[in-house]
């Protein structure tokens, strides 16, 4: 355990991204996770012989052509789309709102861009400056359709009132006014031709990376002294024994059901954002893994106020505890060479595609950051 430059804690995104690319640049590298497994929450495998996505739906998607050529070099692909629809009052619309949507909703035509603009025109409430998530919905597509698709969804996810969350939440999903019922318009919408767990498999099998699964960073928290420093992915309050006070983190809980036919529903995934329906969301991985099998299975997700953090609640409140944590987290950065990088360990949401890259930024960081001095440095052997 002393031979190590670089301590990586978290298996996920960010985590294998730095270990491979410290480990090609010729250093030592521990990878260590609580986990039994690799990926992170981007693990995957197979339920009754089909492939599911454990821990939620990971639609891989990035406008970035270096981040697809970089994870190339570890996966093909298959191309994805991935179609998401709301199940309200037992109808299917497609989300995010589009014209579709907007026209069977209303039951009225909506024929054209222009229509769709002057229709959202006629029922949203106007607000200049949103001062929460529910404003930010009813500036957007007004009362009926944030009553319909949004508010149920948003406070069985996050176990609030919209009017307790920040704007941006809701901002992050689009209207259109044209039919595309994709979930996402990104350039490159692709999924790893063998799965999720074969991608990390690929990445972190490098002869300078010890992987140690089951392992928290507390296990062996002073017990490895990496000559480089450490790459911290974890909960943010955690690292710092939560001394500050507990952030508030949304956890989920997954119920797997496997059905003898090819498939059951329309798409990937649909939401349930009615109040009397206690799950948030199914999910039949199968339609965008391009897997061939005669049986399928279905997740469902509950969210929950207890078990591993998944989100960090985009309160007021919890922003302003983040903020204090993250000035520590950049004390520790510049005293003990600990760099804080993910979802977790930064409190703030990231995409799949925005956690790859954030790796890449932070190798970037400790490369350019680097300063030991030569004595005490394994030489680097050549990488891949």
């Amino acid at each position: 355990m002393s031979n190590v430059d670089v301590l990586v804690v978290g298996a996920g995104p960010v985590g294998a991204v730095v270990a491979e690319r410290a480990a090609a640049h010729g250093y030592q590298v521990m990878v260590i996770d609580r986990r039994p497994h690799l990926g992170g929450n981007c693990y995957d495998s197979k339920e009754q012989g089909v492939l599911v996505h454990r821990y939620g739906p990971h639609y891989f998607r990035t406008d970035s052509d270096l981040l697809l050529a970089y994870l190339s070099r570890f996966t093909g692909w298959i191309p994805a789309r991935y179609v998401v629809k709301a199940s309200h009052r037992g109808k299917l619309f497609p989300i995010p709102v589009n014209r579709t949507t907007l026209e069977e909703y209303f039951g009225i035509p909506v024929r054209t861009p222009e229509d769709a603009t002057r229709l959202l025109e006629q029922v949203r409430v106007p607000f200049a400056e949103p001062a929460n998530a529910e404003e930010f919905a009813l500036s957007r597509v007004g009362r009926a359709l944030y009553e319909a698709f949004l508010l149920g969804y948003t406070e069985k996810q996050w176990g609030r009132h919209p009017r307790e969350l920040a704007p941006w939440l809701l901002g992050r999903l689009p209207v259109r006014i044209d039919t595309d019922d994709r979930y996402v318009t990104a350039q490159h919408q692709v999924m790893p031709a063998d799965g999720y767990t074969a991608l990390f498999q690929r990445m972190l099998a490098h002869d300078l990376i010890q992987v140690r699964l089951g392992v928290g960073y507390d296990d062996i928290r002073g017990r490895v002294a990496p000559r480089v420093g450490i790459v911290y992915t974890g909960p943010l309050d955690e690292y710092f024994g939560r001394d500050l006070g507990p952030l508030p983190w949304r956890s989920l809980r997954f119920e797997f059901q496997a059905h003898e036919q090819e498939l059951v529903q329309p798409c990937v995934q649909v939401n349930y954002p009615d109040a009397d329906v206690p799950y948030t969301r199914t999910v039949e991985s199968k339609h965008v893994t391009g897997q061939r099998h005669q049986h399928t299975v279905v997740a469902t997700e509950y969210p929950s106020a207890t078990g591993d953090p998944y989100y960090p609640v985009p309160e007021t409140s919890a922003a302003a505890l983040a903020a204090r944590y993250a000035d520590r987290a950049g004390e520790e950065t510049r005293r003990a060479r600990v760099w804080f990088a993910g979802r977790l360990a930064e409190y703030r949401y990231l995409n799949m595609d925005e956690a790859f890259l954030r790796g890449l930024a932070v190798w970037e960081e400790i490369r350019i950051a680097q300063s030991r001095p030569a004595s005490s440095r394994t030489s680097p052997r050549r990488g891949r």
